[in-house]
């Protein structure tokens, strides 16, 4: 076996490497995403870390307060990382050298892309025992595990087992008894091989580059968890924007939450274990218990941090942080994200879009009501005198309010408006962001399938005790524009277009984000229901005109016969003479009236003259 160095000395070929081959992710996440602020966390400064297999370069970035080793097989992604790592060694994990141990090694990739096709071969259980081996007494694993039951292949058009891409030379399942295949498997497979498992995120919603790590642990517990709604949510509904789905991946993973199976449904995730022969790091007691990347690039990541006084908001700030992102093209921004505001405890509370969606479904006006009513009522003690809100309050629908008995709150403050908006407008722009949701997304509801979304707004407002009107729900949907082309810092003509669209969104549209089959079924018998209804209208409307059209013709015919009849023409001969005289009469009449005014009119002078 040769070893030949790079020009700078930092790339070693111990062989086994792939010269034509590259496994870098092409979906890469702003500063690395939750997996680079992780990895951030458990990493202590100046520690040695082993960083196996392929990851995002970002991860790198993230890493540069301790000295990174890369260990890849793909030549080309070696020399794309050397310039951000110490050492990078490029072949199969035997390529290691036996002497060289560290604090962190961090498998995030999985196991199966670090061993190389070219070299010999050790299963998933030899890689495994090898990073084992190169990791210090007390140091830190962090290895990611594919679900092959995952909620990414519940929702794919396309079989796991009919993948033909290069990558896909090997396909795992279930029965493949090489790896392992849920989480009490991979505890069994780290204890095996000396390792103490000390935490698992669950990765949503690729496993690959995850939005959202969520702990397993607390995903088991919390079922009513408000801020994990809103994450699995907010994560699946972005992750799968614009792609093809049997069904809703947003409301599988919620209702996988709910069911206490949300940690079991996830894609991937990403287990903490720790060599046993000397005490944890400090750091490691101190792990979050969530990490989501939202909001603009550059904002950061996201934590939830599980302290003595429950969870508290955190943030692991990207580049440029904090700072408002540049818009040449606009002088006005509607909303931002205040990188200041994530800090405090986390409201506990469901959240409110979920409940109001239960409540629909089971026909639940009374607990509507209520929801509703509290809602309106928060919103008004909110407000300033001259009834405006303001700042998160101003942007406080029904996707980031949490409900917690007869309390609400703001679930993520960090969303400000800029401006202030009257009460009504805030409560209207809330209640129709969830008609629409209820419309599009084909949920049953107890209101007359007549209603278009700005109606059914206005119907809500009355449940919540306010007197909406359209004209408010029309700036309430301008407002929906604005607020969302700037947190998309959209430009003047894609403001433009959302605006032009959220106005037009009806009862029969399918709902924006994923494609899902099951979703766009319900818009077409919408839709087919529509049009019958229409079309049952149109035949009635014609019928209606056909009869009015047959009873003129009646009518006229009627009076055709009449007219040509004997004693129509008598009485008409009859009437005729009465009808004379009378205008004679009248004539008459209107004469003498007018003799008379002028005998009076001679008359009146001479008496004067006389006196």
């Amino acid at each position: 076996m040769t070893t030949e160095t790079a020009p700078a000395g930092r790339i070693t070929l111990p062989g086994g490497e792939m010269l034509a081959w590259s496994d870098l992710p092409r979906e890469r996440l702003a500063d690395g995403g939750p997996l680079a602020a992780l990895a951030a966390r458990i990493v202590p400064s100046g520690a040695r870390v082993l960083l196996a297999g392929p990851h995002d370069p970002a991860l790198l970035d993230r890493l540069t307060h301790a000295e990174v080793t890369c260990l890849l097989r793909s030549h080309p992604d070696a020399v794309a990382l050397a310039p951000r790592a110490a050492h990078v060694v490029v072949g199969g994990p035997a390529g290691l050298p036996t002497d060289e141990t560290y604090d962190v090694v961090i498998a995030a990739a999985g196991l199966d892309p670090v061993e190389s096709v070219e070299g010999t071969r050790l299963g998933w259980d030899g890689v495994l025992a090898r990073l084992v081996a190169a990791l210090r007494p007390g140091g830190a694993l962090l290895l990611r595990l594919d679900n092959p039951l995952g909620l990414h292949r519940l929702v794919d058009t396309t079989p796991w087992y009919a993948g033909r891409d290069d990558s896909d030379w090997v396909i795992g399942g279930v029965l493949d008894q090489a790896h392992p295949a849920n989480r009490d498997q991979l505890r069994e497979r780290l204890r095996g091989a000396g390792l103490l498992p000390a935490a698992c995120w669950a990765a949503y919603p690729d496993s690959g580059a995850p939005a959202a790590l969520l702990d397993a642990d607390q995903l088991d517990r919390g079922a009513g968890s408000g801020l994990f709604d809103a994450v699995l949510h907010g994560a699946c509904a972005a992750g799968f924007t614009g792609a093809t789905v049997l069904q809703d991946p947003a409301r599988l993973a919620v209702d996988a939450l709910h069911a206490g199976r949300a940690a079991d449904l996830a894609p991937g995730w990403l287990m903490l274990a720790r060599r046993s022969g000397a005490p944890a790091p400090a750091h490691h007691g101190d792990l979050p218990a969530a990490l989501a990347q939202t909001g603009q690039p550059g904002f950061g990541v996201l934590e939830v941090l599980d302290g003595p006084s429950g969870w508290h908001w955190g943030l692991t700030p990207g580049t440029g942080a904090g700072l408002p992102v540049a818009q040449p093209f606009a002088s006005h921004v509607a909303a931002y994200r205040d990188a200041a505001a994530p800090s405090g405890p986390v409201p506990p509370g469901r959240l409110l879009r979920t409940l109001l969606l239960d409540a629909a479904l089971r026909r639940d006006l009374a607990a509507l009501r209520v929801l509703l009513r509290g809602y309106a009522g928060w919103l008004a003690d909110q407000a300033d005198p001259d009834g405006s809100v303001v700042g998160a309050t101003a942007l406080a629908g029904t996707d980031n309010v949490v409900v917690d008995g007869g309390r609400y709150a703001v679930l993520d403050a960090s969303w400000r408006a800029t401006d202030a908006l009257s009460t009504d407008v805030v409560l209207a722009r809330g209640l129709w962001r969830f008609a629409a949701d209820l419309f599009t997304g084909g949920y049953a509801h107890p209101w007359s399938s007549t209603l278009d979304v700005a109606g059914l707004t206005v119907v809500l407002g009355g449940l919540a005790g306010r007197d909406l009107d359209r004209g408010t729900v029309t700036r309430a949907v301008d407002a929906e524009a604005e607020i969302t082309a700037a947190l998309h810092q959209l430009d003047p003509d894609g403001r433009v277009t959302l605006a032009t669209r959220l106005h037009a969104v009806a009862p029969t549209d399918p709902p924006v984000g994923p494609h899902s089959y099951q979703q766009m079924r319900e818009a077409w018998l919408r839709q087919r229901e529509e049009l019958s209804r229409l079309a049952a209208l149109t035949a009635w409307t014609e019928e209606l005109l056909t009869s009015r059209e047959r009873a003129l013709r009646r009518a006229e015919t009627t009076i055709g016969l009449l007219s040509g009849s004997l004693s129509y023409r008598v009485g008409r001969l009859a009437i005729t003479p009465a009808r004379l005289a009378k205008r004679g009469a009248r004539a008459a009449k209107r004469g003498a009236r007018a003799a008379k005014r002028r005998a009076r009119a001679v008359i009146a002078p001479r008496r004067e003259e006389q006196q």
